[in-house]
């Protein structure tokens, strides 16, 4: 680390704009007493740095204390905000089969939300690549929003993603179709891109805003069809070499579980076979469905409502899911799973039984299991917040600021 005595006029200015940039992001209508109570520089400091940021457009002076109404005697303090619509964040879900692509201004109050659904097997790059650029810009559309006024992207794949924003080789070249350099995609107009696992902007989504807020130790399942998992450990979200930490492929190998399908397709595929084979009750609403509408959701509405043989497969699911929470606790020694994703509102019944069958699943406590309520477009609200991040590490390098200084 740096010593204080030995920075460069510059590098100290940067630090004194960084920190009151960061108090202000976060702040209401303040003062520069405030800053100075907060951030602990100099009142001639201070007031220069503000002042600094409003002439770059991330800070706007308001009326002062006696235009507003709230003056009672002396001079007048002079009063400032951040600007949450100096620039705007979008966050994308790409997944397989559906793109969600979320605007939002540097507050992180949404914009716009738009989807679009996609044929899973017409996933070549270059169908993937104009899929999201146009999700993204029905998207900004809607904001009334142009590109240029875009500070950071951030793009969720369902595949490994490297600190470059790479997908490793697969063994079909699948997790490179789910990421065809979508960096360099967006990075033609974006001046900040992120690309990264779609289960590991589920689990920033569920520690900034959802059931992992407070936590430090916790993982997150987006569990629909597949199983990925998002893994924080010692307050840090875990990625890898590769971006591969917590790949699920590892279920192959775990009698009990035997691969990475997710707590909705096991629920859904238990239930067909049972229609199958004729073995459902004359009472279950099951009976009554093809095995074309059975899903996921439908079993598990089915299982909350009392549909024994629904509660039945639900109950078997949540045996799995605990096998599941039992190698992450143990691997991990985490203190909660968040079950994660459009499957997580009708996981109740799931997350029960997964309860019941859990402690004999590991040694150390037990983790807590819990259902997200952030809903299906959590990986879409990660994105948001990890371009937030990025947009407020990299805000103050950007030419529509740096020019303006």
């Amino acid at each position: 680390m740096t010593s204080p005595s030995l920075l460069t006029p510059a590098a100290l200015r940067r630090t004194s704009l960084d920190a009151v940039l960061g108090f202000a992001w976060d702040a209401e209508a303040f003062t520069a007493s405030d800053v100075i109570e907060s951030v602990g520089l100099t009142r001639s400091t201070t007031i220069d740095v503000i002042d600094e940021l409003v002439a770059r457009g991330l800070l706007s002076e308001l009326p002062n204390a006696r235009a507003a109404g709230d003056y009672r005697k002396g001079r007048p303090a002079r009063r400032f905000a951040f600007r949450p619509d100096a620039g705007f964040v979008v966050g994308v879900d790409g997944g397989q089969s559906r793109l969600t692509a979320t605007v939002a201004d540097l507050r992180g109050e949404k914009r716009a939300v738009c989807h679009l659904l996609l044929d899973p097997h017409m996933d070549a790059a270059d169908v993937r690549r104009e899929a999201a650029a146009r999700v993204v810009d029905e998207a900004l559309a809607e904001a009334r929003l142009s590109r240029g006024e875009v500070l950071a992207l951030c793009v969720g794949v369902p595949a490994p993603v490297n600190r470059d924003g790479v997908s490793p080789p697969h063994r079909d070249d699948f997790w490179r179709r789910m990421n065809p350099d979508f960096r360099a995609l967006f990075g033609e107009w974006a001046p900040i891109v992120r690309v990264e696992n779609d289960a590991s902007l589920a689990a920033v989504a569920e520690r900034a805003v959802g059931a992992a807020v407070g936590y430090d130790d916790f993982v997150t399942l987006l569990a629909g069809d597949r199983l990925g998992a998002g893994v924080w450990v010692d307050g840090r979200l875990l990625r890898g070499a590769h971006g591969g930490a917590a790949e699920t492929v590892a279920f192959d190998h775990v009698r009990g579980v035997d691969g990475a399908w997710g707590l909705g397709y096991r629920a859904a595929d238990l239930a067909r076979r049972a229609l199958a084979a004729g073995s459902l009750s004359r009472s279950s609403a099951l009976r009554g469905l093809d095995a074309g509408e059975i899903d996921g959701k439908t079993v598990l509405a089915l299982a909350a409502a009392g549909d024994p043989d629904a509660a039945a497969i639900a109950a078997q699911v949540g045996e799995t899911l605990a096998i599941v929470a039992g190698v992450f606790g143990s691997l991990f020694d985490s203190r909660l799973i968040v079950v994660s994703g459009a499957v997580a509102a009708g996981a109740g019944p799931v997350i029960s039984a997964a309860l019941d069958a859990l402690p004999e699943e590991l040694d150390l406590p037990a983790p807590e299991i819990v259902a997200s309520t952030l809903g299906a477009d959590i990986v879409s609200v990660g994105a948001v917040r990890a371009a937030l991040d990025a947009a407020r590490s990299g805000v103050l390098d950007l030419p529509a600021f740096v020019a303006a200084a």
